[in-house]
């Protein structure tokens, strides 16, 4: 592998999340700085593109809820690509996740068998519910799997997002598993779970001010404020 491309899902309204996931994958990052490429996914870059014309979900959790599907679009369909949501908090050099993943697959995700007991998170937002829920948060792509053309720019803007999330344009044999530990669900897996690789917040982290309590703030806070401090 040459270079990696990891897209961060980016919203509006949790601009210091995002700063947080990309000052984590950057500091664990092992090898040459030049080979890892980290793409912010803002969905009004992507509108100005021509990439994106959905109308607008107001019942989207996030701004990139749809957008992440472009990433082997944006890719040039090859090699392979990840994406992330914005909540997240690496632990370790994301590369190592590639140790896990099968070339044959079009896909690798974590798959949580997930039910939310929250009705909102983060800042309000409603919490839905679907089958395969959260699989989409992290996704290896391998861009260059034929299957994965069927994402075309065509698709991502008329499917639905049910058909999305489920990743209902794979068969069920082309999705690759990965262990839990890179998108540890906080609050929903043991506190004390150990080699967590990437602290996933999902219900909304610490900054927003009513989830100050969530497990592992201290490990977010800590990296915020290294952010802060090489600025200064």
């Amino acid at each position: 592998m040459d270079e990696l491309a990891v897209y961060i899902g980016w919203d509006s309204r949790e601009v210091e999340a995002f700063d947080v996931c990309e000052h984590t994958l950057k500091k664990h990052w092992q090898s040459d700085p030049k080979l890892l490429r980290i793409e912010a996914l803002k969905q009004h870059e992507l509108r100005s593109k021509g990439m994106y014309h959905r109308d607008v979900d107001k019942l989207a959790a996030t701004e990139f809820s749809l957008t992440r599907f472009l990433v082997p679009s944006l890719n040039q369909f090859r090699g392979y690509a990840v994406f992330v949501d914005c909540d997240f908090v690496f632990l370790d050099d994301i590369k190592a996740v590639f140790d896990e993943i099968d070339p044959n697959k079009a896909i690798s995700v974590v798959k949580h068998d997930y039910a939310p007991q929250e009705k909102y998170k983060m800042d309000g937002a409603i919490q839905h519910n679907y089958p395969r829920k959260n699989w989409s948060s992290f996704m290896v792509f391998n861009c260059a799997h034929p299957s994965n053309r069927k994402l075309t720019d065509l698709t991502v803007n008329h499917e639905s997002p049910a058909f999305l999330h489920r990743l209902s344009w794979l068969k069920d044999s082309e999705i690759g598993e990965i262990g839990r530990r890179w998108n540890y669900l906080e609050g929903h897996y043991p506190a004390d779970e150990v080699d967590i690789k990437a602290i996933h917040f999902t219900r909304g982290g610490p900054w927003f001010k009513n989830m100050q309590h969530v497990d592992f703030a201290d490990v977010w806070l800590n990296e915020y404020s290294e952010i802060k401090r090489k600025i200064a």
